[in-house]
């Protein structure tokens, strides 16, 4: 299909939100449902973005690249530290790390309760809870894989909460 804003031809088009107008991954970025008619209307030639796709394309070629040596993509997770561009556990926050994992897991207690107690955001507990990093893995574009680091939790402490979640339904 054919962006109808740049005219690139690509099978990675795809519909904008819930409309029937297919866009480059480029010109999604920029589209905004708002004000998507006058958006369209100022048409631009594919090959004037033909750098940025290029660029996008390598830099994220150089993520997957890391992603396969195991290498952390981000800042590090909460009870992590970075140094010598490797991710180590931070002893002192490792323990809180572990202590909220099996609060939530042990105990009835409802995020809004977990995030006082442990001094997060709900979002902020929500991420630690699904977080792979803490079992040694990294996450790129929906795969994961083994990390370089090593974890703070189990696999089965994890996972196990990882079924609370689901029971619970906790998006």
């Amino acid at each position: 299909m054919k962006c109808e804003k740049c005219g690139y031809d690509s099978l990675d088009n795809k519909k904008f939100s819930n409309t029937e107008i297919y866009l480059c991954q480029i010109c999604r970025q920029f589209a905004s449902s708002d004000n998507l008619s006058e958006y369209l209307q100022e048409k631009i030639d594919w090959r004037q973005l033909e750098s940025f796709r290029k660029q996008k394309n390598k830099n994220l070629q150089g993520m997957k690249n890391k992603i396969k040596e195991g290498k952390i993509m981000s800042r590090a997770a909460f009870g992590y530290k970075i140094e010598k561009k490797e991710l180590i556990p931070d002893l002192e926050k490792q323990l809180i790390v572990e202590e909220l994992f099996r609060t939530f897991l042990e105990q009835n207690i409802s995020l809004n309760q977990l995030a006082r107690q442990f001094g997060f955001s709900v979002n902020g507990i929500k991420k630690i809870l699904k977080n792979f990093t803490y079992i040694g893995k990294v996450k790129f574009e929906g795969q994961i894989g083994p990390g370089k680091h090593s974890p703070i939790i189990s696999s089965e402490l994890f996972n196990k909460v990882q079924n609370k979640i689901e029971t619970l339904n906790i998006k």
